[in-house]
């Protein structure tokens, strides 16, 4: 087995727009698929005996360091340039072990491969796919097994292929019924049921076969519900589909199908508050059926190859808002069944479609909004009822229960009304919404920053608490004593981010009695990110202090800003309005052009061991310009990584670290 040093593993794409993902990764070099098509064989490539693969050293460590570095998160992709699935991870498993790195760290993937082995990840691309997006692409160039042969000789058949997909599918219908909350999750759940059966055995998608799947999927969700209500997720994947069967009909073009169909069902979401009072009551339209087009316009992003925004942006009016949003005046009396349960029954004992109509009776004949779905061995439960004791007891006929959860109603809309009415008096007043007392943690880490992106940037890292500061606006121990007092752990770090700001933290550290405080002495933001990203947690306290302090050495910062008078700084003259890269120990650059000072800036700063480079952009920068910038970093320095984040940061135009 050949084996090749590598320093980096998951890099950034040039463009995060290409084919929906953020970073690449490749484990291996080489394919032994010997497809005659295969661009990356190409001589342009530079990759000599390319038909044998190759094992990058030390893959899974440099990957976990890759991953840990990101501030970040995204989807990560694999299998560009060589297949993941290839002969040895059978035996080596370095992929399955990367997608459970990626799914530790809280990461997304996109896996292109020609190997049926990838159904044996099924389970770890599950875990992925519960908090960020799990993505599987077969390239299957024909059906025909004897073409095949020709065309990629070192490949699994076709057939085989075809057999992961519907694996997969099954898993993807098998996963979201069993993670399925509430009665619109249970629908949706049917919706992809019944969508993965029509498809999962058709060699082509068509604009015939996706009107095939969208009816489908729709009967199998109606049949999953007792009592069908209109003006809900039902009503939406209805249009859907009858919209959809009427353009098969007039369209063979993929795109243009799929954009009508989606117009037409933003039509039928926007009338559902005339379907159902409590939503024209409300002024907003069914919260099911919003998610539902959500899904819809994200699957046609993944067909167009952009980019899916993972930010959650508040809707702009109530139009868009949800069914509990604006119920206040209802009275809790008004609530029939007062426990929302919902459970999964493992199926043990006799379950055919005369008990299940049995079964749906019983549950009709003590609660309401009854949803019933079966699949192979499971069967998951939701009702409303005033006796889940009866329904659970019912259910134990049948099988052994899990994911059981009761919810009491009422309860929780007496909770809401007076968290609403909570929420008023406080944009009446103005004044500090108070936490509850959360339970009190280990650890905890308070930051100093500047700019709203590096602020959720921390956040993202893990800071409980940030103090805005910077250059021109230095916080007191005052502020640092306020800030360890509303940070509810046993030992908590201070990242001052700024050599002015250290003294004032550790004079707030010997202040505080009854918390353990360390200040971690960055003196920059960079810095700081860096130490937050290499905290472990199975260290002790002082260990903790010591890595964090030893990794931050290795960041060094650049500062690009402009003089506001004249001046003599390290030997360089500088006129007011000059624009200036600040380095650890001093002045690193000085010119007229932003984007020129920023490249002059860096060269100062990168080494022959330098491996990445991050950018925060500020807010004087736009973001087109930021990328523009960046492109013409890695064209500078091709060994580097580069990476771009808004900083949003006030003053300097851009914040720079080289590692």
């Amino acid at each position: 087995m050949q084996t090749i040093p590598a320093k980096t593993i998951v890099t950034r794409t040039r463009s995060r727009w290409w084919f929906g993902t953020d970073y690449n990764m490749n484990l291996y070099r080489g394919c032994t698929h010997g497809c005659i098509y295969c661009d990356s064989r190409s001589s342009c490539y530079h990759n000599p005996d390319f038909d044998h693969i190759a094992v990058k050293e030390n893959a899974l460590a440099i990957v976990r360091d890759d991953l840990r570095r990101k501030v970040q998160r995204g989807v990560v992709a694999t299998g560009a340039m060589s297949d993941p699935y290839n002969p040895l991870e059978r035996k080596l498993r370095l992929t399955r072990h990367a997608l459970e790195l990626l799914s530790a760290y809280g990461f997304g993937v996109a896996v292109d491969t020609k190997s049926d082995l990838v159904s044996r990840d099924a389970d770890v691309l599950s875990e992925i796919a519960a908090q960020m997006p799990a993505l599987v692409k077969f390239s299957i160039t024909t059906a025909d097994p004897a073409l095949a042969a020709r065309l990629e000789p070192g490949a699994p058949s076709p057939e085989r292929r075809f057999a992961a997909m519907e694996q997969l599918a099954k898993a993807i219908s098998s996963g979201s019924l069993r993670g399925a909350r509430g009665n619109s999750g249970v629908i949706l759940s049917q919706l992809f049921r019944g969508f993965t059966k029509e498809i999962s055995n058709t060699d082509t998608i068509t604009v015939t076969v996706l009107a095939n799947a969208f009816t489908r999927a729709t009967e199998t969700a109606y049949k999953a519900v007792m009592k069908p209500k209109e003006g809900t997720i039902l009503t939406v994947a209805r249009g859907i589909s009858e919209k959809a069967v009427e353009l098969a009909a007039e369209t063979e073009d993929m795109v243009d199908f799929l954009e009508k169909v989606i117009d037409y069902g933003d039509y039928i979401l926007s009338q559902t508050p005339e379907m159902l009072p409590v939503l024209k009551q409300a002024g907003v339209v069914d919260s099911g059926g919003q998610g539902l087009m959500q899904v819809m316009k994200g699957g046609l992003d993944g067909i167009l190859g952009r980019g899916i925004p993972f930010d959650v942006v508040a809707p702009a009016s109530s139009e868009t808002g949800t069914v509990s949003a604006g119920r206040e005046d209802l009275d809790t009396a008004d609530i029939k069944f007062g426990y929302c349960t919902e459970f999964i029954i493992n199926v043990e004992k006799k379950y055919d479609d005369e008990e299940e109509q049995k079964f749906k009776g019983f549950l009709e004949s003590i609660g309401d909004c009854v949803v019933v779905v079966s699949d192979d061995d499971v069967v998951k439960v939701h009702v409303h009822t005033n006796n889940p004791g009866k329904a659970i007891e019912k259910a134990l006929t049948y099988g052994s229960l899990s994911k059981m959860k009761i919810d009491n109603m009422r309860e929780e809309h007496h909770e809401r009304l007076i968290q609403n009415a909570a929420k008023k008096a406080e944009e009446e007043s103005h004044k500090e919404e108070e936490k509850p007392e959360e339970p009190r943690k280990p650890y905890g880490f308070i930051a100093v920053s500047i700019g709203e992106g590096l602020g959720e940037i921390f956040k993202g890292i893990g800071a409980d608490y940030l103090i805005e500061g910077g250059q021109t606006m230095n916080p007191s121990t005052e502020d640092m004593l306020n800030a360890i007092d509303k940070v509810n752990a046993d030992v908590i770090y201070i990242l001052p981010n700024n050599k002015n700001i250290i003294l004032a933290a550790e004079q707030a550290r010997s202040m505080v009695e009854d918390k353990k405080i360390y200040v971690v002495p960055s003196k920059t933001v960079p810095q700081g990110i860096a130490a937050l990203i290499n905290f472990l947690p199975d260290a002790t306290p002082d260990e903790n202090l010591q890595s964090m302090t030893e990794e931050m050495q290795n960041v060094h910062t650049g500062q690009i800003t402009y003089a506001v008078r004249n001046t003599s700084i390290d030997g360089m003259e500088i006129k007011e309005g000059d624009i200036m890269g600040i380095g650890d120990s001093g002045m690193l650059a000085v010119g007229q052009d932003v984007e020129e000072t920023v490249l002059e800036t860096l060269k100062r700063m990168v080494d022959d061991e330098s491996e990445l480079i991050s950018v925060y952009y500020g807010e004087d920068v736009t973001e087109e310009k930021a990328e523009a910038l960046v492109k013409k970093a890695q064209e500078a320095f091709p060994n580097c990584e580069v990476e771009l984040n808004d900083g949003g940061q006030p003053i300097y135009y851009y914040v720079m670290s080289v590692e």
